[in-house]
């Protein structure tokens, strides 16, 4: 776990990709694409099934690794709107036992915006905690500090000749959009303009390392993969 410090607020970043903020006991997770694998399959490619269990057990060791005491999973829970109806009742019966032990919250997306879940939590299409606007996608015109998902940012530079991918947090002074917590879910470049068109000014992206977490202008990115 490495400091990420946001809209005035201390945070801890936990596993690359899920955010810890210890003030609410909050955990934030986005883009889980629970069922994908599935998805694929219905459509004759055959990925191997195991994406949802590998997602939720990444997502308990987080929630173990930082003692959070409510979970906001924040939009494309499910990979599409017949996900849940897909996951495997040893899954479910898992989520079920997530949601009596924790504050459990779904905040939809547009894979699963008729997402009608019978796991337990609340469902929710935006929601507020602490002062913080939390969605699915980020919003240009948000009067508040905001966190969100959607874009699956990474950061894609080169090192010593080669070139390296890894996720991050894409964020500016009053947005931070979250990297896809989810076992089989592929990333944006964190300056794409799809991306840099919802930041604010001095946009810039945030790297967890083992003992820190890095800072890159997202400005001068592009510099970084020649």
């Amino acid at each position: 776990m490495v400091p990420l410090s946001f809209a005035g607020q201390d945070f801890v970043i936990v596993d690359r990709a899920a955010l810890y903020w210890p003030r609410e006991k909050a955990l934030f997770v986005a883009d889980l694409h629970f069922e994908k694998a599935s998805w694929y399959a219905r459509s004759g490619q055959m990925l191997p099934p195991y994406d949802s269990a590998a997602t939720l057990d990444r997502l308990e060791r987080a929630l173990e690794v930082c003692g959070a005491t409510s979970l906001w999973c924040l939009g494309d829970n499910f990979h599409d709107s017949d996900g849940a109806a897909r996951l495997d009742p040893a899954l479910a019966g898992r989520l079920e036992a997530l949601a009596r032990r924790i504050a459990l919250h779904w905040i939809t997306g547009n894979h699963d915006s008729a997402l009608d879940l019978g796991f337990g939590g609340r469902v929710v299409e935006e929601a507020s905690l602490g002062g913080l606007a939390l969605r699915h996608k980020a919003e240009s015109w948000a009067s508040a500090p905001e966190l969100s998902g959607h874009f699956h940012p990474r950061l894609r530079v080169r090192l010593r000749g080669r070139s390296v991918s890894r996720p991050c947090f894409a964020g500016c002074r009053d947005r931070l959009i979250l990297p896809a917590f989810g076992a089989l879910t592929g990333g944006l470049d964190a300056d794409d303009p799809a991306i840099l068109s919802v930041l604010g000014a001095e946009p810039c992206a945030f790297v967890a390392t083992e003992s820190a977490t890095l800072r890159f202008d997202l400005q001068k990115t592009a510099e970084f993969r020649r």
